[in-house]
């Protein structure tokens, strides 16, 4: 099926600021033939993002950051402070490359020197809009470390490098809990090998 499947009764806007909420009367057609009946779906609709795995394989080790993140606070989580790669939302004609790489140095303080694309995704096409573009970045970590980000937008980041087994390790249990994340450090244990002789 495709767009044309889908008839747009109305669209309400429920909420304008930083991100958007907006109220979707809709009908879809449906795989056994006819139409839904008419659904009201909210959707919280925000630009698009990109994030990227710094990675450095002369050390084997990769760039993560440590953040306090509203959303885990609001779900109740007891530690909403995220560990992370570096992500952000792709401004006006941007392209998701040049934010990965502006971002880079904005929040680790890293230049990329090489990127491969990893994967274009919904983090949560049931109810949300974003669309993410990921990539993995090569870097020189000789250096990298401590508070970055932006104070003008309430930006507090701690930088740290450890070893690629270790980042792995703290997705399987559990310490990483950020989809982009999740989904970019396990590309790179899958990957890890062939980029090593590729960059190396």
């Amino acid at each position: 099926m495709t767009r044309d499947d889908v008839e747009i009764l109305s669209k309400e806007s429920l909420y304008e600021g930083f991100f958007r909420m907006n109220l979707y009367r809709l009908r879809h057609r449906l795989f056994a033939g006819g139409w839904s009946p008419v659904l009201d779906r909210e959707v919280f609709e925000r630009d698009s993002v990109a994030a990227v795995v710094l990675y450095d394989p002369a050390r084997d080790a990769v760039v993560l950051l440590e953040q306090f993140r509203t959303g885990p606070m609001a779900a109740g989580d007891d530690n909403p402070w995220m560990i992370e790669i570096v992500a952000g939302i792709i401004e006006g004609d941007e392209s998701p490359e040049d934010l990965v790489r502006r971002e880079a140095v904005e929040e680790a303080g890293c230049e990329i020197l090489e990127l491969q694309f990893v994967s274009s995704f919904y983090s949560t096409p049931g109810g949300g809009s974003e669309r993410c573009t990921l990539y993995c970045g090569r870097v020189d970590s000789d250096g990298v470390g401590g508070l970055h980000g932006k104070h003008d937008e309430g930006e507090d980041i701690r930088v740290f490098v450890e070893h690629a087994d270790e980042a792995f390790r703290r997705v399987k249990d559990g310490n990483v809990a950020s989809a982009f994340s999740v989904i970019g450090l396990q590309w790179l244990e899958l990957n890890r090998e062939d980029l090593r002789r590729r960059w190396s």
